[in-house]
């Protein structure tokens, strides 16, 4: 029975091998270079890199000597608050949409989950370039100047740059979609048949069986879709770090740093999240 269950283990560990060396390589190893890196002023020379330790100087510079940082760090954080409920609840309602007993259900899933394969990379760079994921009905002006009388300028800009980029937001609904999909199914229907015989709503059933049940993958999807848009090649972020990468006056270190901190922060929203959707006790009233 021990050689049996030691065996087993030995499989078990075989089977995650590949996957542990991967880690190691491609993600252990590359992150204490890079906070090595960090910890260093990096000069390319011709006999090759040449280190000089400054300790914590690089992060004490990326808050205190590089003002697009905070400026795009900011936007960010406010573009994520808006734009990942806005892919969630869409990715909801389609998946509830395509749970029905509708025909071409198989179409409508390969439609949606399309822009998944086809929209990444120098693809959805040219698509943005070119003004192909904007609706042209929309008018982006005026939006803002109807929430300006409402809103404080700066939050009523984000909401109407959110408006111009609707049809590029709602393209990374594709995976959230097909997660939605696959938990709708698996709920019990004559939860839903025991619902409608007491006189349950559809709406009634939305929040009192449904909800409740997906709600673990609610919190799946914020924290895909959040780590989805940290390191899309559309954040400004990520192309403000490789631009100081190669720069003269920046380098590799300074560049390891803001990664660092942005690693952060990041870090820090997806605690939030996990925060806000937590699984409460019920109350115990004696």
């Amino acid at each position: 029975m021990k050689f049996k269950m030691k065996r087993t283990t030995i499989y078990g560990y075989l089977f995650i091998l590949p996957w542990l060396l991967g880690f190691l390589a491609l993600v252990l190893l590359p992150l204490i270079q890079s906070f090595y890196y960090s910890m260093n002023d990096m000069r390319i020379t011709p006999v090759g890199l040449k280190f000089k330790y400054v300790g914590f100087n690089n992060y004490l510079d990326v808050w205190l000597k590089d003002m697009f940082f905070i400026q795009e760090l900011l936007g960010f954080v406010l573009d994520t608050i808006l734009r990942v409920p806005v892919i969630v609840v869409f990715a909801l309602i389609i998946a509830m949409l395509l749970n029905q007993n509708v025909k071409f259900k198989g179409s409508f899933r390969t439609i949606f989950f399309l822009p998944v394969i086809v929209a990444s990379g120098p693809v959805i760079n040219q698509l943005t370039s070119q003004d192909a994921t904007t609706i042209p009905l929309v008018n982006q002006d005026v939006i803002i100047g109807i929430l300006a009388g409402l809103f404080p300028i700066w939050f009523a800009t984000q909401i109407g740059e959110l408006f111009g980029q609707i049809i590029i937001i709602l393209w990374y609904s594709g995976v959230q979609i097909l997660i939605f999909l696959a938990v709708l199914q698996k709920i019990d229907p004559s939860l839903y048949e025991a619902a409608k015989i007491d006189g349950g709503s559809s709406w009634e059933c939305f929040w009192k069986i449904t909800l409740p049940t997906i709600k673990p993958i609610v919190l799946v999807n914020f924290i895909y879709t959040l780590v989805s848009l940290a390191n899309s090649n559309q954040n400004p972020i990520i192309n403000l770090i490789y631009t100081n990468m190669f720069a003269a006056t920046r380098g590799y270190g300074f560049a390891s740093a803001m990664a660092w901190m942005y690693a952060v922060v990041i870090a820090i929203l997806l605690l939030v999240i996990a925060f806000v959707f937590r699984e409460r006790k019920p109350k115990r009233y004696v």
